[in-house]
């Protein structure tokens, strides 16, 4: 079975393609049974390969600038981390249907969070700041850029844009009126931190309702740390939320750039998916509602 397509252009992936990879560039690895994997994420195309390996394929050549970025910095980074991250295995190379690098990585079991419904918010937003915090802290000596670590700013065309796409979908005052809140906050006063900048449900794994696992490392790189803030909005209830902010001893301004991140990134993400990925496109409206509401007296 193909894996649903996207992105405009994707490649056409397939278990028996991923058979015919590993066969040809991980011998080793080639009596291993090959299953799809159905995931929420828009970046890779996953496989399931025996019981403790999964292979990434990426869908986009962005996707796939990132394989060498986890090959390098995952297992530096691992380490220093409170929960498993997912060291790669081996680097597979690009062939005739398959046009990027891709990835052997160890399978890590866990349950992905609903968003803002989790069993147990207050142990969770102590899991989730104490992943932020450690990430936080690693040298961030040689680092790249992340992703997303551009100034808040430098989005504010494309988040305007999106507000003005999406029409009735959102209420298009209070979105405008929240961004503008966002923008007048003071930038970070120290040096890029490292930072994950896509801590949503799809990227974490939870065993018995505690962090077990942090997942897809795509964005990873040195940025504003109030980026790694949006999981308050995009995973914990508001009643948590309070608890993640002390334990990060986040100020005022580092607040409210997160909280504009989470906007914008959910604005973009909802106007690119909602047509092509229920997931992602009811994930983001969940974000909107519960940042406007977050600002409400």
């Amino acid at each position: 079975m193909c894996a649903d397509t996207l992105h405009p252009g994707e490649p056409e992936f397939d278990a028996s393609l991923v058979r015919r990879l590993i066969a040809a560039q991980f011998p080793r690895w080639a009596g291993l049974p090959v299953e799809g994997v159905d995931s929420v994420g828009t970046s890779n195309v996953l496989y399931r390969l025996g019981e403790d390996l999964v292979v990434r394929l990426p869908r986009t050549a962005g996707a796939a600038g990132d394989v060498e970025k986890e090959h390098t910095w995952l297992p530096r980074l691992a380490p220093s981390l409170p929960v498993a991250v997912p060291v790669p295995l081996g680097k597979g190379a690009p062939s005739e249907k398959c046009p990027w690098p891709w990835s052997v990585h160890r399978w890590i079991d866990g349950e992905i969070p609903a968003e803002g419904g989790v069993a147990a918010p207050e142990a969770l937003a102590a899991d989730l700041a104490g992943f932020v915090a450690a990430l936080h802290r690693i040298d961030p000596a040689g680092g790249p850029p992340s992703y997303r670590g551009e100034p808040l700013a430098a989005r504010d065309a494309a988040t305007r844009e999106a507000v003005a796409g999406l029409g009735g979908a959102v209420d298009a005052r209070a979105a405008t009126a929240a961004w503008e809140e966002a923008l007048r906050a003071p930038g970070p006063a120290g040096p890029p931190v490292w930072i994950h900048a896509d801590l949503q449900p799809g990227n974490l794994l939870l065993a018995r309702g505690r962090l077990c696992a942090v997942i897809d490392f795509g964005c990873l790189g040195l940025g504003d740390p109030a980026v790694d803030l949006i999981a308050a909005w995009y995973v914990l209830p508001a009643c948590a939320r309070p608890l993640f902010r002390a334990a990060l001893d986040m100020d005022d301004a580092a607040w409210a750039r997160g909280r504009g991140w989470a906007l914008s990134i959910a604005l973009l993400e909802l106007s690119y998916y909602r047509e092509s990925n229920p997931h992602m496109a009811r994930v983001a409206r969940h974000v909107v509602r519960e940042v406007l509401l977050d600002r409400r007296p």
